[in-house]
């Protein structure tokens, strides 16, 4: 660990805040000499204050210790770069535009990697009155079950969660024609809680 780069983070991580070194130091129950201290260089945050100066400045622990944060590129950040992530614990389901560091549950998540939709999970859909009906065959128990939709065209993302014992089907807004049409811009996802995330 690098006691300068830590430094000149915390101390940029606070002027971001507005805060002086005094209530950084209040917040923490430490001397403002300690908190200057480490914005000169001169020694490291323990590791028992690392999970508070986390929670204060809204930044990882490792970005703390790496003594950097490192910003994804500005045009990541649309949904052709969608990454959709799923908790194995609670079934929490969470989405980013580009890359992202996604937690929950205590546990780092990785983003969910798309493949084909096979015949077993294929899709049918029929066009009534403006939307898509959509319907997958595919059984919907607790163990085993179609957890959500997700259906992006251009700059505009439909989710649609569904639940164990429900259909496995929904009504999606006509954004654009042809719903399983291969066209630019537009991808429908589903996934299995079995057999993780398909797109078409």
């Amino acid at each position: 660990m690098d006691c300068g780069k830590v430094g000149a983070l915390l101390l940029r991580l606070r002027k971001e805040k507005s805060m002086t070194q005094k209530q950084v130091a209040d917040h923490l129950n430490l001397s403002d000499k300690t908190i200057s201290k480490w914005e000169r260089g001169l020694g490291c945050p323990d590791v028992s204050v690392l999970g508070e100066l986390s929670q204060l400045f809204g930044v990882n622990i490792e970005q703390i210790l790496d003594g950097s944060i490192r910003p994804n590129a500005p045009e990541a950040g649309n949904l052709r770069h969608l990454r959709l992530y799923v908790c194995p614990t609670c079934g929490n389901v969470l989405t980013a535009t580009g890359n992202a560091e996604v937690a929950c549950c205590g546990r780092r998540l990785p983003p969910l990697v798309p493949q084909p939709a096979e015949e077993a999970h294929a899709p049918a859909v029929e066009d009534t009155d403006g939307q898509y009906y959509l319907r997958i065959r595919h059984e919907m128990q607790k163990s085993h079950y179609i957890s959500f939709v997700a259906y992006v065209v251009n700059e505009r993302l439909v989710f649609v969660k569904l639940y164990p014992e429900q259909d496995a089907a929904a009504y999606l807004p006509r954004l654009a024609p042809g719903i399983l049409q291969r066209k630019a811009n537009k991808k429908l996802y589903y996934y299995c809680s079995v057999h993780g995330l398909f797109v078409v």
